[in-house]
């Protein structure tokens, strides 16, 4: 591993992140490690990345000149994305990933698409207007009444729930066919699932709880 904490690590990619983003995430993981184009990002923030991880194609000269040499690790191959390269060698109980959505969806998609290719790694998507993270094996979340949860599958997978208002027992989930968008907790929640395939999806408010809920799940999937 390039990077290895025992504290939750911030990653910072090139799409759109503001400052509000950082400000949450790094009080949290206070380890920022930047994914190539994401190290520019950070330093216009003012916050140095304590690593550099990618192909190095996006990051500009200013970044590279102003980063620290021995912080910028160079990933030579191109059969991955920046996210993945970056994903691949930070170890850390929780990696709170900034600057990953809200650009292109063919980047948007293969984030998603990572996430469920390297379950054993806990990692959240803070975005403009939600979290997302991989659903573990069995997850409880503190939510009020009303909140709304999404459950996306990107492979088949069943499970069970409380706490939803349409309960997910019984039904057979998959990407072409059974889907979980806007359910609606009736309050705290608990879900269970078969596999590592489905993606949560909750208001960016939830933020907080869901960094301490998944920090104290007990379980999470082996990759």
């Amino acid at each position: 591993m390039i990077v290895s904490s025992q504290e939750p690590i911030t990653l910072i990619g090139g799409g759109q992140v503001s400052a509000a983003d950082v400000n949450l995430a790094l009080p949290l993981a206070p380890t920022l490690v930047a994914a190539d184009g994401g190290a520019d990002k950070a330093l216009a923030f003012g916050a140095m990345p304590d690593a550099v991880i990618g192909d190095l194609d996006s990051i500009t000269e200013k970044a590279r000149t102003a980063i620290p040499a021995d912080r910028i690790y160079h990933v030579a191959e191109q059969d991955s994305t920046d996210f993945e390269k970056a994903l691949r060698e930070v170890s850390a109980p929780l990696i709170i990933a900034v600057g990953f959505t809200g650009a292109r969806m063919d980047h948007q998609l293969a984030v998603l698409n990572t996430l469920v290719r390297f379950p054993q790694k806990r990692c959240i998507l803070l975005g403009g207007h939600e979290v997302l993270a991989l659903c573990p094996p069995s997850f409880r979340l503190d939510v009020e009444e009303g909140t709304t949860v999404s459950l996306f599958p990107m492979g088949a997978v069943e499970g069970v729930s409380d706490g939803l208002q349409w309960p997910i027992s019984g039904l057979h989930f998959g990407p072409d066919g059974q889907v979980g968008t806007s359910n609606v907790a009736t309050g705290p929640i608990d879900i269970a699932l078969t596999a590592p395939k489905m993606l949560i999806m909750l208001p960016r408010v939830v933020f907080p709880k869901m960094v301490e809920a998944l920090l104290d799940t007990p379980s999470h999937w082996h990759g």
